[in-house]
């Protein structure tokens, strides 16, 4: 028999979390539900254990440090992960659960589509649109909501992934960590609502889309290496060239440099662009075998 863990990471959603965990008991029934307290001063605890969730605790505050305790700590084949602020659509799990199943696959997310224009709030909904885009173009992704908190996983992925996120930053390194492995993924649409009546999105659209990006330049920096100083290499020369046009033809035609300054700068935007590009050339390779290991953990699960 299939064994199946519910896996909710909560702060502060006692508004919401019993509906929550009555939601999913309801749709899949012999699945084991675990709600993990991130630190709340509310009653989300007796609530959940009111529904009959498994209650365990994070005490290091921020998404990241639950989500990476409960991939450690809980045992399944399959893993559904969602938040506790019914926001989600719980019709669709046993879905969610039978794709990855059928089709054999490491991680299905349910891409949200808004119910009603509040959904999302807006400033959101750009950030999401914004580094969805980022993702494509630094990671060619085809994915449509890298942020999307309702996921079902394999325990082969879930038991691989090395979770160095903190914060709300947790989903885009899942993603990216498939993308990097090739894993077998895939996108179903999900209704996606309000938000419970006085509950709040404990996500910070400045502060957490700042950290967000970082995670993303720092992942692409570990897992595209040579794409990224490449990048800076060609930069780097296109600039030493462009200054050192006039060099080269006061030189020709004189057979003297009085712009030493100016020379000296040139050679040096030359030389960094060049360390610059056989740096990318060595953590690249470095990076391929990081991919191999990491692929062959996957594949030991």
């Amino acid at each position: 028999m299939t064994k199946i863990a519910v896996l909710i990471p909560c702060y502060n959603e006692e508004k919401a979390i019993y509906k929550v965990v009555q939601d999913f008991k309801s749709q899949l029934p012999e699945a084991d539900i675990y709600v993990y307290d991130n630190n709340s001063t509310d009653n989300t605890t007796l609530e959940a254990k009111r529904a009959g969730a498994i209650v365990k605790f994070e005490p290091r505050q921020g998404k990241g440090h639950v989500v990476r305790r409960m991939f450690t700590n809980i045992e399944a084949d399959v893993y559904l992960m969602v938040d506790g602020d019914g926001t989600y659509d719980h019709s669709r799990a046993r879905e969610l659960v039978n794709t990855l199943l059928e089709n054999q696959l490491d991680m299905v997310i349910g891409v949200r589509v808004e119910k009603t224009e509040t959904a999302h709030r807006t400033g959101h909904k750009l950030g999401n649109q914004l580094f969805n885009f980022a993702l494509k173009m630094l990671f060619q992704s085809n994915f449509k909501d890298i942020f999307s908190g309702y996921r079902t996983f394999s325990r082969r992925m879930i038991k691989s992934f090395p979770a160095i996120s903190n914060g709300f930053d947790i989903e885009t390194e899942l993603s990216v960590f498939a993308l990097n492995l090739k894993l077998p993924v895939k996108e179903i649409e999900t209704d996606f609502f309000d938000r419970i009546a006085g509950t709040q999105s404990k996500l910070s659209t400045f502060k957490d889309g700042f950290k967000i990006g970082l995670r993303m330049l720092s992942l692409f920096k570990d897992f595209r290496p040579f794409l990224l100083f490449s990048l800076i290499s060609a930069l780097l020369i296109a600039l030493g060239l462009f200054l050192g046009v006039q060099v080269i033809q006061e030189f020709l035609a004189t057979s003297y440099v009085s712009r030493v300054p100016t020379a000296l700068l040139c050679v040096g935007l030359m030389v960094l662009g060049f360390l610059s590009f056989a740096c990318g050339l060595i953590l690249d390779s470095m990076s391929n075998c990081r991919r191999e290991n990491l692929r062959l953990h996957y594949l030991r699960n």
